[in-house]
């Protein structure tokens, strides 16, 4: 049976056209695999926490400071469990100040673990996680930052991503983008349209 993970982290709830987005992924990868199990991991409403001094003492073998934290530090342990099993990943990445929420950037920092979905090897870091897993990025963003753009320099978001996801072995990425949100309601109606519209044509 197909595992879909499905990441969302805008923090706008309804109102996120990620969260949009990344929901019509889905729901066209289940049209592609009927019968497919969906895990869901909404960032902004089920936060990890960020790393600390006392996440670095457990993983170095101290007991956990808390059971907040060992919660935490098992609910992180689980999200490396997630994209193994998966066939199928989704992932919401709004842009926030030219990056990616710092719930996603979060989430991270707990996937990217040595020993575990990478690690280091005389030739370089190699990633662990089988390459043909397929991941869809929903890309938004209020301005134009794509082409020559004046803003173009400053997308540290899709770049960091991928660069993140590849360093684990995640490497076939396909970016659904909808831009220029911010600019007018008419050049937010066409960049969603055309986004939904690209969706529709994924194959499996």
């Amino acid at each position: 049976m197909t595992t879909i993970l499905q990441i969302d982290s805008s923090i706008l709830g309804a109102n996120s056209a990620s969260r949009a987005l990344t929901a019509d992924i889905v729901a066209r990868q289940l049209k592609l695999h009927p019968g497919a199990n969906v895990v869901h991991r909404d960032l902004a409403a089920d936060p990890a926490f960020h790393l600390s001094g006392q996440h670095l003492a457990a993983f170095q073998g101290a007991t956990p400071e808390s059971s907040a934290l060992g919660a935490d530090i098992a609910q992180g342990a689980a999200y490396i469990d997630d994209l193994f099993t998966a066939d199928v990943i989704v992932i919401g990445a709004p842009m926030y100040n030219f990056t990616i929420p710092s719930q996603l950037k979060g989430w991270i920092d707990r996937v990217l673990v040595a020993g575990r979905t990478f690690r280091y090897t005389e030739k370089g870091p190699e990633g662990l996680l089988p390459a043909d897993k397929k991941v869809y990025v929903v890309s938004t963003r209020g301005g134009i930052y794509t082409g020559d753009s004046p803003a173009a320099s400053l997308d540290f978001q899709e770049s960091y991503l991928k660069a993140a996801l590849a360093f684990i072995g995640l490497t076939d990425v396909s970016i659904i983008r909808a831009e220029g949100l911010a600019i007018s309601d008419e050049a937010k109606a066409s960049a969603i349209a055309s986004a939904k519209t690209e969706i529709e044509a994924l194959a499996a």
